[in-house]
């Protein structure tokens, strides 16, 4: 009787450590899976964020671009100078 409730209890020692073992690998895989997917999203967002940079870049250039041409257009008018 006694070894058959020794085997019963070193039986359950070895199932409770698997599982931890098991559920330990579990959280493991869960962390890098988090990890990669965070490293992912924040290359997304960097590029996101340098698309948008060298659009307003782009928007400037344009729009002094415009200014300097309102500027010499308004130089040319009749009048227009006041020196």
């Amino acid at each position: 009787m006694k070894k058959l409730t020794l085997s019963l209890l070193l039986m359950l020692f070895v199932l409770g450590v698997s599982c931890r073992e098991t559920t330990q690998e579990k959280a493991e895989d869960a962390l890098e899976a988090a990890a990669e997917d965070t490293e992912n999203n924040l290359e997304k967002a960097g590029e996101a964020v340098e698309e948008a940079v060298e659009e307003t870049g782009d928007a400037l250039e344009e729009a002094g671009e415009e200014i300097n041409e309102e500027i010499e257009g308004t130089d040319e008018m009749p009048g227009g100078d006041d020196n």
